[in-house]
C-alpha cells in the first residue's frame, strides 16, 4: 500500500466557518464541498482523493485544518470540537 503526502495550502479568502459543519439527526456531519474544492485547487490535489477516496481522507483534511485554524486564533466550532471529541473517546477504548 502507498501513501501520498501532499501539502495542504488554503487560500487566504477561506475560513473554516466556510465549511458550514452540521451534525444529522443519524449522527453524521455534513459539510460544503466548495471550501475543499478550492483548498484542493490551491494544493494542486485532484478533488477525487477526498471525494471518491476512503471517508477517512476527507476527516483528516477538515481534523486537520481544524487544529491549525484553533491554533492560529481561529473561533471554535461545536460540531468539530463534537467531532474530536468522539474520535478522541473511541481511540481510548
Amino acid at each position: 500500500m502507498s501513501q501520498q503526502l501532499a501539502r495542504i495550502l488554503v487560500p487566504d479568502d477561506v475560513d473554516f466557518a466556510d465549511l458550514h459543519l452540521v451534525r444529522n439527526a443519524d449522527g453524521a456531519v455534513s459539510f460544503d464541498w466548495a471550501p475543499i474544492e478550492r483548498i484542493c485547487e490551491a494544493s494542486g490535489l485532484s478533488v477525487d482523493v477526498l471525494k471518491g477516496g476512503p471517508v477517512d481522507n476527507v476527516v483528516e483534511l477538515i481534523t486537520g485544518w481544524y487544529g491549525e485554524h484553533r491554533r492560529h486564533g481561529g473561533a471554535s466550532d461545536a460540531t468539530a470540537e463534537g467531532w474530536l471529541a468522539e474520535a478522541k473517546k473511541d481511540a481510548e477504548t
